[in-house]
């Protein structure tokens, strides 16, 4: 028994672990319970106090050697953290903690909480819900990422649900629900970097072209002039941009949120930093400032107003049905189904069983309803409308806006809008202007960020070509004087006449690229 082992029992059970070590002198906080078994022999329980001051069992023993060295053990797995506190914690559902603990009190941006979410309903909870957290183990987040590889689930997609279930298990060693961390060391599959295709000027001239209204124009050449994000774009006012410098301050984003559970049922989130957490300023073109402060002009937009706010809505597009509708039997037929048989074309059959979608056929049943609807028998569904507080929804854009005008411009480049941000940085750099610079103006969190613009445009390697072009035409030409030296120095025949004239015309032509690189 070590000294003062006795001491150690004799003090009260909740006295703090430092002020014991003081009393005592020794290290070991620990007792044994003695106790006997039915059959007379004696067993020793190690106890010691886990880190909320509980008494906790490291095992019984039948010798006091033992008994001592298990809870010595237990308490320094306990201090090196390899011990939880409460073992009833690691014995809980994964489901009951994600949804009663970690996801509630997890402090997170609404926009990644929203993605959480689906990916934690669709692919991570169905898997491990109805296991411990203390069961999981490595080799279970292994098949698991195997099973989602041949559901043809995507790299991306599978890469983040790691990291949620890493965020999760790192939260529960931290909060000793758990001591082992079962996504240490799996690996997920390879997420190859595409290559970034950005505009070219005449293609963004071509896009500007064909936008519908003097506003959307102005919006498109505000996002490539300043490279703002679509959040901080659609967010801006007024009283944001100096129009007499033409200093634009950037301190708030917009985000769309499109679940149905959304916090407090709002639909755009307007937040009090960028992206980046840290308010930036950049300064506009002249020629753009001048177009900005006529827009605001003919607006009549006060300070707090949006700079560019959801078009009022005019109705939904619809088409005209004919007057009188054609002869189906001067239509033909449709295509057979799976049963084999065809209908004419311009019938309500042909529609419905046939499964045809021509013109011919939704008139024919467009005409069937309103039919009915004079009859007072059916009652439509109101036209759709975008619910916006006023701010531009991305989707509503893209599918209004800018696809229409990619297919009038015709352009061989596939863009999004976020692209214009990346050719804003890929035309700055290519232009010669400084990386800390354009880092600022977009609002890089690292240069690393703003290099990979670096050489992005598709004539950004001409100048590597022509160098190489140039090698290997001054070397094709030293190599052709030294044949005719090699030719008399072992006797042979020189060359003819032409053989020198086509070499003297080469040489021609590497004295002027050796002028040209000089230049």
């Amino acid at each position: 028994m070590p000294p003062g082992f006795g001491w150690v029992r004799a003090l009260p059970p909740r006295l703090p672990k430092a002020c014991r070590k003081m009393i005592t002198g020794v290290v070991w906080v620990g007792w044994l319970i003695e106790r006997k078994g039915p059959d007379g022999r004696t067993q020793y329980y190690a106890i010691y106090r886990d880190l909320q001051g509980r008494q906790r069992s490291a095992g019984a023993f039948t010798g006091k050697r033992e008994a001592n060295k298990a809870w010595r053990d237990a308490e320094s797995d306990q201090d090196a953290g390899r011990r939880i506190g409460d073992p009833k914690l690691g014995r809980q559902r994964f489901r009951r903690y994600v949804e009663k603990e970690w996801f509630p009190n997890h402090v997170i941006e609404a926009t990644t909480r929203e993605g959480y979410t689906y990916l934690l309903n669709r692919y991570i909870v169905p898997e491990f819900g109805h296991m411990r957290m203390r069961e999981i183990l490595p080799a279970h987040v292994r098949a698991w990422i195997l099973k989602l590889q041949q559901q043809d689930v995507h790299p991306p997609t599978i890469r983040q649900c790691k990291v949620i279930l890493d965020a999760i298990f790192t939260t529960a060693v931290n909060d000793q629900i758990t001591v082992l961390h079962p996504g240490k060391g799996v690996k997920t599959p390879p997420v190859a970097r595409k290559v970034k295709r950005i505009i070219t000027a005449g293609q963004y001239d071509k896009i500007h072209a064909a936008l519908p209204d003097d506003t959307m124009r102005l919006l498109v050449e505000t996002d490539i002039e300043s490279g703002l994000r679509w959040g901080e774009l659609t967010e801006l006012r007024p009283k944001d941009l100096d129009l007499a410098t033409g200093v634009l301050t950037v301190s708030r984003v917009v985000v769309h949120l499109k679940a149905k559970d959304r916090p407090d049922g709002v639909r755009f989130l307007v937040k009090d930093y960028p992206k980046d957490k840290e308010w930036r300023q950049l300064k506009l073109a002249e020629h753009l400032v001048q177009k900005l402060k006529a827009h605001i002009h003919a607006h009549g937009l006060g300070a707090e107003d949006l700079l560019f706010a959801m078009p009022a809505p005019t109705g939904p597009a619809r088409r005209r049905r004919p007057e009188e509708l054609p002869d189906p039997e001067t239509l033909g037929l449709t295509e057979p189904n799976d049963k084999g048989r065809s209908y004419r074309h311009g019938t309500l059959t042909a529609y419905q069983a046939g499964r045809c979608r021509c013109q011919h056929c939704k008139d024919a049943v467009a005409a069937y309803r309103a039919a009915r609807r004079s009859q007072g028998k059916d009652h439509p569904r109101l036209p759709r409308t975008v619910a916006s507080d006023g701010h531009i929804s991305g989707d509503w854009f893209r599918t209004n806006i800018w696809a229409k005008a990619l297919d009038s411009a015709a352009v061989d480049v596939h863009v999004t809008p976020h692209g214009l941000r990346h050719a804003h940085a890929s035309w700055l750099l290519a232009a010669s202007a400084d990386l800390q610079v354009v880092k600022e103006r977009l609002g890089h969190g690292s240069i690393t960020t703003t290099e990979q613009y670096l050489h992005s445009l598709p004539d950004a390697h001409d100048d590597a070509l022509k160098a190489l072009a140039a090698y290997r035409a001054q070397s094709r030409a030293a190599h052709d004087e030294q044949l005719p030296e090699a030719a008399t120095a072992a006797g042979g025949e020189t060359a003819t006449d032409e053989r020198d004239a086509e070499l003297a015309q080469l040489r021609e032509v590497v004295a002027g690229l050796r002028k040209l690189l000089g230049a």
